[in-house]
């Protein structure tokens, strides 16, 4: 996610001491790996969950020496106000976005809150599922809490800095079948090193959670009390309390493992699979109201939540998120997470007093609070006038941190939680901000601003074009538009912001159109400072070709004359004036737009990662100039069949109507699948599809759209159910056809056991392990037919 929640990669230059210990821990890293009958032994006892974990030798990676004691008589527990805890009803919970909007006043001054979800929502957390929590290793880093703020200089000059932990956007063509790869990764290890963030040992969850059983016992023990006491723990003020008496008065060594970032590959997420709620952090950022969900490719960390297993007194240093989104972090299990937020109005502040703090570090290190590796006392904010404050995230609730509002925290002791990234409407203001102010430190961005904000107007565009009856969706949309509207306001900015970049260049550039693929399937950056091309770029055909930079420094790219240099334009300043006033509801440019919009609905394949072209052809005269034959047929009604996510698999129930030749149909089955919406088939929605039992009559199917349930199809054959569905698509598309003046194409053909998944490889596997002794005779006697079997 956005500027994550661990310490991370980095570039300072850290004293001798710290260097010789550093060395030291890769030296017994080295000597662990030569080592095998040592390390296999200490794994051994704390597999066995064994009391004597003084296995030696005693400061192996696996099994770190506790040097370090508690020392209560100088606790330093900061003297803050809490954040705000928000308890939404049932009913408000349904709505991810609506509630994060309807908190946002209340919450946002803060910087951070705590939501603490209904009780009856307690999603079960597939990471302690035995194979995973027993089998599945994970990497970590190694954090010397000790010296998290108080590090001294660098000693020695270091090669050249790194530029951050930047996670690059992912691309794949438009209609590619390949799947989309992972970027780089963020840092290397010899990065982190140089930070004091070395590279850890590997662990199971079972292990690391014995692991800091082990640690905490040691660390906390009492010299006093009752010999027997062995339940006692600390509590979390005595925990925080000795946390930030390391951090600002070390006097010993403390050294912990904190497994941060780890995509989705390592652990996978602890949510499980088909759970449809918007806080499944997986379906998040891609909810429809989210404006990530106009990015196509998978940026791990932001669209794709990361996953951190903690211990105690492991760290989550000072920063803001990539691009300054919100975060949304949920904890699955364990021991609370303490946090400390500023809100973002009060972000340079906090910049300041570190500033002023801990000046040797800026100056080694100018982007210090871009690589995420410095703690810093809220004590110490709280007397330079920086609002700060608290959150205590216990298992089972969410912290929301909202745009550009630092946070920074620690672990009170093993736990494992998992966070992502949104982009609501309001966020628009803080991300262009954001970008002028990576821009300014040559700083590369997460994601395509400029393509979320048009992918916001575009959708804007189709509701606000929309007929018929309002939905939950058209309304929120709606209420982003009009003259003073958020969205309307966000695109006019944009548009005067480059209109007087442009007009500030003079005469010394030709203006030309920027070609449809200019950043389809590659990022186009600028080459000064990063900032992205997506809507403008410039360019010397004679002494630069392929080199772009953005308008603002297209006069330090060449000093070539002549029509060699250019600017190329997505659109012109007239066409971006049009949909401006498209926004503010001006009935002639919200016509042209629509077309323009309706128009690349009908071509753009399905399957793909929601998010319009782009790249729209625009036509003035709002005709659509449309030679391309879009019919859909069997072959893309197959993209949609490819997106069906099984949420229920029901039980078999024995009898001929429960099944035919090609499908098993388990009473109690349910799946999810993305189609045209029957009230607005210029978008796409979700529907369930279900096998409910009707008696005598055997199976009934039934298709619900999501987003209104009143909208229901039920009949005895699936086929069926799924034909009344497309024949209320046809109908709508039909009346919009003829309303907007062109012709859209109606759809032909649809395969309604491809729609529930009873084809889906995956599905029809789980459904046979149902009926181990083939019991629906005319499935299997079939199957075998086919010599499938």
């Amino acid at each position: 996610m956005g500027g994550k929640l661990s310490a991370g990669p980095g570039g300072c230059i850290l004293r001798q001491e710290i260097e010789v210990r550093a060395r030291d821990h890769l030296v017994l890293w080295s000597e662990a790996i030569d080592s095998n009958s040592m390390v296999a032994a200490s794994e051994s006892q704390i597999k066995e969950g064994k009391e004597d974990t003084n296995v030696k030798p005693p400061n192996s990676p696996r099994h770190r020496e506790v040097r370090g004691r508690w020392d209560p008589a100088k606790a330093h527990r900061p003297d803050i106000e809490e954040a705000p805890v928000f308890y939404p009803s049932p009913e408000e919970f349904e709505d991810t976005l609506a509630y994060i909007a309807k908190i946002r006043p209340l919450a946002e001054p803060f910087g951070i809150c705590r939501v603490v979800p209904p009780s009856n929502w307690s999603p079960p957390c597939r990471l302690k599922e035995k194979s995973i929590w027993e089998d599945a290793k994970f990497h970590t880093r190694i954090q010397e809490v000790d010296l998290i703020q108080s590090r001294g200089p660098m000693t020695q000059k270091q090669k050249k800095k790194p530029k951050g932990r930047k996670r690059k956007r992912s691309f794949a063509r438009v209609g590619s079948s390949s799947k989309r790869r992972r970027p780089g990764s963020v840092s290397s290890p010899e990065i982190e090193a140089k930070f004091g963030f070395d590279s850890g040992p590997d662990f199971t969850l079972q292990e690391f959670e014995k692991y800091d059983r082990y640690f905490k016992e040691t660390y906390f023990e009492r010299k006093e009390g009752n010999a027997g006491d062995t339940k006692w723990s600390p509590s979390i003020e005595e925990v925080e309390g000795e946390y930030w008496r390391i951090v600002e008065n070390p006097t010993d060594e403390v050294v912990v493992y904190y497994g941060a970032d780890l995509e989705n590959r390592v652990l996978g997420s602890g949510f499980e699979r088909g759970e449809t709620s918007g806080w499944n952090l997986n379906n998040l950022s891609r909810l429809s109201g989210s404006l990530l969900s106009f990015e196509r490719g998978d940026i791990p960390g932001v669209l794709v939540p990361w996953v951190y297993v903690g211990m105690c007194f492991s760290s989550f240093c000072w920063h803001v998120e990539d691009h300054h989104l919100y975060s949304v972090n949920y904890n699955h299990f364990g021991e609370p997470k303490i946090w400390y937020g500023v809100p973002g109005s009060h972000a340079t502040s906090l910049e300041k007093a570190m500033r002023k703090y801990l000046p040797y570090l800026f100056d080694e290190t100018p982007d210090l609070l871009h690589v995420l590796v410095t703690q810093f006392s809220p004590s110490i904010l709280k007397a330079e006038g920086v609002p700060v404050y608290r959150a205590v995230q216990k298992a089972g609730e969410f912290v929301l941190t909202f745009p550009r509002a630092y946070h920074a925290g620690f672990n009170s002791g093993f736990n494992c939680a998992e966070a992502v990234n949104v982009a609501t409407v309001d966020w628009l203001s803080h991300g262009q901000n954001a970008v002028e102010l990576l821009s300014e430190v040559k700083k590369k961005t997460s994601v395509s601003h400029d393509k979320l904000l048009l992918g916001a107007a575009y959708e804007a565009v189709r509701f606000l074009s929309a007929g018929g009856e309002e939905s939950r969706e058209s309304l929120r949309w709606r209420s982003f538009c009009g003259k003073d509207g958020t969205l309307t306001k966000a695109v006019e900015t944009r548009l005067r912001m480059e209109e007087g970049r442009i007009v500030a260049l003079g005469s010394g550039f030709r203006l030309a159109k920027m070609e449809k693929e200019f950043d389809s399937n590659k990022e186009r950056e600028c080459v000064k400072c990063y900032y992205d091309l997506h809507l403008t770029a410039s360019g010397c055909n004679k002494c630069s070709p392929g080199v772009y930079a953005c308008v603002k420094h297209a006069n330090e790219l060449c000093s070539c004359e002549g029509n060699d240099r250019f600017v190329l334009v997505r659109y012109t300043v007239d066409e971006l004036s049009s949909l401006v006033r498209a926004l503010e509801g001006e009935r002639e440019d919200l016509k042209t737009w629509a077309s323009m919009v309706i128009k690349d609905c009908s071509e753009t394949r399905k399957g793909e990662p929601r998010g319009f072209d782009q790249n729209l052809e625009f036509q003035v005269d709002g005709e659509v100039n449309d030679t391309s034959d879009t019919r859909h047929d069997a072959s893309s009604m197959m993209n949609f069949a490819a997106s069906v996510v099984p949420i229920k698999l029901g039980f078999l129930v024995f009898g001929e109507l429960w099944c035919n030749n090609h499908a098993i149909f388990p009473k109690g089955f349910k799946s999810r699948v993305e189609f045209y919406n029957v009230k607005d088939p210029m978008r796409t929605s979700y529907y369930f599809s279900e096998v409910v039992d009707a008696g005598h009559m055997g199976p009934l199917f039934r298709v619900t759209l999501e987003e209104s349930q009143d909208e229901s199809f039920s009949s005895f054959s699936a086929q069926t159910c799924w034909e009344m569905v497309l024949q209320r698509v046809n109908e709508e598309i039909k009346k919009r056809s003829s309303s907007q003046e062109h012709n859209i194409h109606t759809l032909e053909n649809i395969d309604g056991l491809q729609m529930f998944g009873f084809f889906s490889p995956s599905i029809v596997q789980a459904i046979e392990a149902l009926d181990p002794n083939h019991g629906l005779v005319r499935y299997w006697n079939h199957k075998k037919q086919e010599g499938s079997l």
